[in-house]
């Protein structure tokens, strides 16, 4: 099945080039030594390249029957060579993980061995209690988390090898690179709401934004992304609200209700204002592949108030933050940003810069290479 280098990432749900699930993977795989085999267990449909003889898509997970799946996978992986990774992470993986490992017949396993990456981690009561459990049994995972507010509760359920690793993201396209270093700023071009359409993640407040554009006889471009999750389905409410997107009959809106390859989903961002106006409860301390992907593309953003996204904005003043989202609030926001585009499209350049660097995939890599 592999050899004593190689690197298994398991990412059950991933089907297809859209999204955060496939950047991060590309992100990692791309960065890395091109000798480093490494097999992708992927979903059974998933349509993926990621253009390296090293790198092999397994197509193997259903999505019914993906946790049975995984027992099943970890269990042969546990006692095969080679390192595990499972690259988008939860409770239930860490429960898998412990019972695949006394089915190996092996108890505790070993060091370096597996590592698994948590991007959120919402704790209570029977999951801290779980988790003190896993960890007496197996101590010696690698648990990695974007943020200290994920690995500490970890750490504190006594993963001694929980830490932070920055969330890794793609490097810069060349053209795009090869734009930014030139400097020359874009002019504005649209509004952006960009990624899949959910309602934690403002998708009703743009419609509302829409809405209240055409009420005034305003003609600001407005650019929406409205694909759903990754099985196609959409949070409850959306369809209703993509259903009233249409009514507005708005001649400046242009819907991209597909998924998008990797240089069309950059372009969304070139001369661009990407609107945020996330569930601050939901995204507290979550980090944002959109914020990265904008920020790397020079493009600024606008937040609700009260989130990691906004946290990122007032560090590098690279866009504003509004404490409410209503649609006149946010417009009033909007022209501001619009009216001084040049000077936070450089902020955002800069932050870019700075975040490319922070969020290398390289730091990751070296810990899962070692």
């Amino acid at each position: 099945m592999s050899g004593p280098d190689t690197l298994h990432i398991i990412e059950p749900t991933l089907m297809t080039e859209a999204g955060h699930c496939y950047s991060f993977v590309r992100a990692l795989c791309h960065i890395g030594d091109p000798a480093q085999a490494i097999r992708l267990w992927a979903s059974r449909r998933a349509e993926l390249a990621f253009g390296g003889a090293n790198v092999r898509v397994m197509r193997y997970f259903f999505r019914s029957i993906r946790r049975w799946q995984s027992y099943f996978l970890y269990r042969a992986l546990l006692r095969a060579p080679g390192k595990l990774f499972v690259s988008t992470a939860g409770h239930t993986d860490l429960l898998l993980l412990g019972w695949a490992a006394a089915g190996a017949g092996g108890g505790v396993i070993p060091p370096n061995k597996v590592a698994l990456y948590v991007h959120w981690f919402n704790p209570s009561a029977r999951k801290l209690s779980s988790l003190r459990a896993i960890a007496r049994k197996q101590p010696n995972l690698d648990i990695y988390g974007p943020t200290e507010t994920v690995a500490a509760v970890f750490r504190q359920a006594g993963f001694a090898r929980a830490q932070v690793v920055p969330y890794p993201i793609s490097q810069r396209p060349a053209d795009l690179a090869n734009d930014l270093a030139n400097r020359a700023p874009q002019p504005f071009r649209h509004l952006l709401y960009a990624g899949a359409a959910r309602r934690d993640k403002g998708f009703s407040q743009v419609v509302d934004l829409v809405e209240h554009l055409q009420r005034r006889g305003l003609r600001i471009p407005v650019v929406l992304q409205t694909s759903a999750e990754q099985f196609g389905k959409y949070d409850a409410g959306i369809e209703a609200d993509l259903q009233r997107l249409q009514a507005i009959n708005y001649p400046c809106l242009e819907v991209r209700p597909a998924t998008l390859d990797g240089a069309a989903y950059v372009d969304l961002y070139r001369g661009a204002l990407c609107l945020q106006l996330y569930d601050a409860a939901h995204f507290l301390d979550r980090i944002s592949g959109v914020t990265l992907d904008a920020f790397s593309a020079g493009c600024p953003v606008l937040s609700s108030s009260g989130s990691w996204i906004a946290r990122m904005v007032q560090r590098f003043d690279a866009g504003l933050i509004v404490e409410a989202t209503s649609a006149p609030v946010v417009l009033d926001a909007l022209q501001q940003l619009i009216a001084q585009y040049p000077l936070f499209q450089q902020r955002a350049r800069v932050a870019g810069d700075v975040l490319q660097q922070e969020n290398s995939a390289q730091t990751l890599y070296r810990l899962l290479a070692a």
